[in-house]
């Protein structure tokens, strides 16, 4: 896994035993620099120590990350540049985790101005505008990650637990998968081995997971669904010709009552080329016999209810058996107050 989701990784086990651990931060040691990459985070003293006036840092030349880390200005901004950053200011054993983790692996989660780092003991905490220090006493399975410790994925879904709400985690799970090595079934695992506080959590979301969803909203669709009590839809399912050829992969779909119901993201349609050959495709699942139920956005985030109560309907038509009486309730507490 750790191949796929962060170039030049290495995977170690680190703890708080650990004899690198030091209570001074990133750079250490009174020896010269006598070169200074500033291309990357520096500290003031770094800069000082490689006989860069600190006045200059206060010129245009450079970018302050946090108060004592500076960078050159040109470099944009990324979370692999801001977590380094973060780094700088706590023990080497320190690493980068929950959501600084996950955007260091382009993962899908809800906006945090925080840059999140985990320390072993609570001495090494550091408090600076922008950073969040958590502390952890357990074993901490880290990978690095261009040449920076990051929670490893299975750690880092944990740690998010106590961060996201059920459907962002979930979301999360499926993106994980979608990058590499990991199954449903290895998360599963994975959360269950975890003795955190909030392994339980994980464990739920992941168990809602499933592989070869291709965007968040296809997530939220298929939880909504199954929140309310409705049967799961089957996930990419591929259409072949009569030569076997593949003609279509569906996100969401129930084939033995050939009924599909898709995502739309747009807004409206951009371009006659998109326009023909939406209708195209209507005209094949029509001589399929197929038919198609499309949801977007507003179905999801404002009309949650009526997103069901269509689906519903459809599987009622396409005679489903098994459909309850009595929709659950359980979607109304993470799809109405998004509204």
């Amino acid at each position: 896994m750790e191949q796929r989701t962060a170039d030049n990784t290495d995977a170690e086990h680190t703890g708080p035993g650990d004899d690198a651990a030091d209570s001074t931060g990133g750079s250490t040691g009174d020896e010269a620099v006598l070169e200074l990459d500033q291309r990357r985070p520096f500290t003031r003293a770094d800069a000082v120590r490689a006989h860069v006036s600190p006045k200059i840092l206060r010129t245009s030349l450079f970018r302050r990350i946090f108060r004592g880390v500076y960078i050159r200005d040109e470099v944009p901004d990324s979370p692999l540049v801001r977590a380094e950053a973060a780094l700088m200011l706590h023990p080497p054993t320190a690493f980068a985790s929950h959501t600084t983790a996950a955007r260091i692996c382009k993962l899908p989660i809800p906006t945090d101005p925080f840059e999140h780092v985990t320390v072993f003991r609570s001495k090494d905490r550091r408090q600076h505008e922008g950073i969040r220090t958590h502390v952890t006493r357990r074993n901490a399975h880290v990978i690095r990650h261009r040449g920076i410790r990051v929670s490893h994925p299975y750690r880092m879904f944990v740690e998010l637990a106590s961060m996201l709400s059920l459907v962002d985690l979930v979301v999360v799970a499926d993106a994980l998968i979608r990058l590499g090595d990991i199954t449903p079934g290895d998360l599963v695992q994975a959360c269950e081995a975890s003795d955190d506080r909030y392994a339980r959590t994980a464990r739920t979301a992941a168990r809602y997971a499933r592989a070869g969803v291709d965007s968040p909203m296809e997530t939220r669709l298929r939880l909504l669904l199954v929140l309310a009590g409705i049967p799961e839809p089957v996930v990419n399912h591929t259409l072949y010709d009569e030569a076997g050829r593949v003609l279509r992969r569906l996100d969401l779909s129930y084939p033995e009552l050939r009924l599909i119901v898709e995502y739309d993201g747009r807004h409206h349609i951009e371009r006659t080329a998109q326009w023909e050959s939406d209708l195209e495709r209507r005209e094949e699942f029509d001589e399929q016999g197929l038919r198609i139920l499309v949801v977007t956005a507003k179905g999801v985030y404002r009309e949650p209810e009526r997103t069901i109560d269509r689906v519903r309907t459809a599987l009622a038509e396409a005679g489903c058996r098994g459909l309850p009486t009595r929709l659950s309730d359980g979607w109304r507490q993470h799809f109405l107050a998004q509204r």
